[in-house]
C-alpha cells in the first residue's frame, strides 16, 4: 500500500499491521477456515508469505494446531525483528507456555520462527503441508506467485489465500467525489506492474484452471464502522492509514476534489462517523497429489 502516514516510518508500519488484526479476524471467512482445518494434518509444516508481525501463530494455536512448525517470511527486517521479539511474550500474556528461541519460539510441540527474505523464493526451497498468503496476492504478479506458492506446497499440499483484495473500496457517508476518487486510486495501484486491484476474481480463475482442487472460496469483506462514536481496538488508526494511502496515490492535478474529500473524511473519522468497506475473497486450494 506504500508508505504509511505520520510519525516514525518503522513504528507506523508495525502499528498499521497490528491495527488491522481485528479487522482481518472479523473479515476472515469461517467457512473457508473450517475447511482448511478439516484438511490440515495433525502436525503440519506451515509457511507464510508476508508474515508481518506473526498474527497467524496465535490463530493456528487457537484452532488446535498443537504440534508441527511454522515459518514466517517477510521482506521487512524491522517487522521480522518485532515478530521475533514480541510474539512469544504476547502468547505468554494470552496464557500459552511459550518459550523464546533465536528466531521465534515454541509452544509445546509447536515451533515457530520468522525470517527476512523474498517469501516466494524462500518458501519454495522445501515442501509444506500448508502455505499461507494472507492479504498478499494483490501485491505480486499473480501467475508467477501462484506457481511459487504451489511449488512450496508440494504434492497434495494446501495453499490458503485469505483476504485477497478485489477492486471495491467504499467510504461512507457518500461524498460527490467518491466514484472519481475510487477510480483514480485503483488506477494508481494498477499502474504498478506488480500489483492488481482485481486479484480476487483473477485468482479464482487461476486456481480453477490448474490441475488441483479449489476446496473452498468465499467473500471476506472488510467492514469497519463506528460504534457509539468510536472504533474497536485501534481501527481508527487503520482507517487513518487508508486515507493516507489515498492521499499518496491520488494527485490533485488528476482529481481536483481530492483535497476536499480527504478533509471531509478525516473530520468524519475524528467525529466517529466514517465507515469503510473493502471487497475481498478467501481461497483454499489443494495441489495435485503425486501421480494425478
Amino acid at each position: 500500500m506504500g508508505e504509511l502516514p505520520g510519525g516514525d516510518m518503522k513504528h507506523a508500519q508495525i502499528r498499521y499491521l497490528e491495527a488491522k488484526h481485528s479487522v482481518d479476524e472479523r473479515s476472515r471467512s469461517r467457512r473457508v477456515a473450517d475447511r482448511l482445518f478439516e484438511a490440515l494434518p495433525a502436525s503440519p509444516t506451515v509457511g507464510e508469505a508476508g508474515a508481518g508481525t506473526g498474527a497467524a501463530v496465535p490463530w493456528l494455536l487457537e484452532r488446535g494446531v498443537t504440534a508441527g512448525s511454522y515459518r514466517g517470511v517477510d521482506l521487512s527486517p524491522t517487522v521480522v525483528a518485532y515478530a521475533q521479539r514480541t510474539r512469544p511474550a504476547a502468547l505468554r500474556y494470552r496464557g500459552y507456555s511459550a518459550v523464546d528461541t533465536e528466531s521465534g519460539g515454541t509452544v509445546g510441540d509447536f515451533r515457530f520462527g520468522f525470517e527476512v527474505g523474498d517469501a516466494l523464493q524462500v518458501l519454495r526451497e522445501r515442501d509444506h503441508d500448508l502455505v499461507v498468503a494472507q492479504q498478499f496476492m494483490d501485491l505480486v504478479p499473480l501467475e508467477s506467485a501462484v506457481d511459487m506458492l504451489t511449488a512450496a506446497a508440494g504434492d497434495g499440499g494446501l495453499v490458503y489465500c485469505p483476504l485477497t483484495f478485489d477492486g471495491v473500496t467504499v467510504f461512507q457517508p457518500d461524498h460527490p467525489a467518491d466514484d472519481e476518487i475510487q477510480q483514480a486510486y485503483h488506477e494508481a495501484i494498477d499502474n504498478d506492474a506488480d500489483r492488481e486491484t482485481r486479484a480476487g476474481r483473477h485468482l479464482l480463475e487461476e486456481f480453477r484452471d490448474r490441475g488441483g482442487s479449489l476446496l473452498a472460496a468465499d467473500a471476506s469483506d472488510a467492514i469497519v464502522r463506528p460504534r457509539n462514536g468510536g472504533y474497536p481496538a485501534d481501527e481508527r488508526y487503520f482507517l487513518s492509514c487508508l486515507l493516507g494511502f489515498v492521499e499518496e496515490s491520488v494527485q490533485p492535478e488528476a482529481v481536483p476534489a481530492v483535497d476536499d474529500w480527504l478533509s471531509v473524511r478525516r473530520d468524519q473519522l475524528v467525529d466517529g462517523q466514517l465507515s469503510y468497506v473493502g471487497h475481498r475473497y478467501d481461497f483454499l486450494y489443494r495441489t495435485p497429489a503425486e501421480g494425478e
